[in-house]
């Protein structure tokens, strides 16, 4: 079970698990604000509700432009693991302007690819090809992105990543 994080002015930090959750929230770092009902956790000093949202009792400042790392998993994540000059389902990803020719590994530069495109594209850009490409690649955005780990969120924090878009 994990437990999103906010800070003191309820913008979302990050996700965190279940057991560090219980230690900010045991060591009266962090309050409980949303929590599992009829659930509780039993220790040594009483009773705490099973927190899938925390608060911190501290303000912390969130970067406002935190960089984005280039990867393989996040690429196709953007793109929603669809082939940006098919549409089918990619499992690679494609240098828009080959490496060979000095293309770089960027967001605006990389897309989501099946095998077959890949192949037959190899070291030529798509102009080379005549082929289009299905959308225009560019860095991702939104609290999914910003927030690690909220991609594979519990319902009950929409609320909470809904004030951060």
């Amino acid at each position: 079970m994990r437990t999103l994080v906010l800070n003191a002015g309820y913008e979302p930090l990050t996700v965190v698990s279940f057991k560090r959750a219980m230690v900010l929230v045991m060591n009266d770092k962090a309050s409980v604000i949303e929590h599992m009902e009829g659930d509780p956790v039993w220790s040594g000093r009483g009773a705490y509700d099973r927190p899938v949202v925390i608060l911190l009792t501290r303000y912390v400042r969130v970067p406002s432009a935190r960089h984005l790392p280039v990867t393989r998993r996040g690429v196709l994540r953007r793109d929603d693991h669809r082939c940006g000059y098919c549409g089918r389902t990619a499992s690679t990803i494609d240098h828009i302007l080959p490496r060979s020719r000095g293309g770089v590994d960027s967001w605006e530069n990389l897309v989501a690819c099946c095998l077959t495109c890949n192949n037959v594209k190899s070291d030529r850009t798509p102009r080379e090809m005549g082929w289009d490409l299905r959308m225009t690649p560019r860095p991702p955005r939104g609290t999914a992105w910003s927030v690690r780990g909220a991609e594979r969120g519990d319902p009950r924090w929409e609320p909470y990543l809904a004030l951060a878009a």
